[in-house]
């Protein structure tokens, strides 16, 4: 067993990883988001999404963050009639990607606080290890 605020450093340094991922890959649906196919009637840019789970760390005996899968989502494709675009089928019809940006930017809004908060952590048991030799050198 390790010390708490080890314990405490060593969880969100997890979240930090997990959280960065995520936000790397809301980057690039974002990125995408106007993606359409590089030939007609195919398909164009699959929004991507992040699984979180838990994993028990068996040195340490803490339960951590780690990404589980960065999967596509299966949410159908927009469609629209432009039959002058490269990528539109024999119809005249262009498939779009499935990346709502609204949602997007709310999903980089939360895993950055989610980042945040677990820097707000690391620095907090950095604040108590200083503390506790300030502690000491005093005595």
């Amino acid at each position: 067993m390790i010390d708490p605020i080890d314990a405490a450093i060593e969880v969100a340094t997890s979240g930090l990883e997990a959280h960065s991922t995520r936000m790397r890959v809301i980057s690039e649906n974002l990125a995408n988001a106007e993606s359409t196919a590089s030939v007609p009637g195919g398909n164009p840019y699959t929004r991507k999404l992040v699984t979180f789970e838990d994993e028990m760390d068996q040195a340490s005996g803490v339960d951590l963050v780690k990404v589980k899968t960065v999967g596509l989502d299966k949410e159908p494709f927009r469609v629209e009639y432009d039959p002058g675009n490269p990528a539109a089928d024999a119809s005249g019809f262009v498939k779009l990607p499935n990346v709502n940006l609204i949602t997007e930017m709310a999903d980089m809004r939360e895993a950055n606080r989610s980042y945040s908060a677990n820097i707000q952590v690391v620095k907090q048991a950095r604040e108590l290890y200083t503390m506790t030799v300030d502690l000491m050198r005093n005595n």
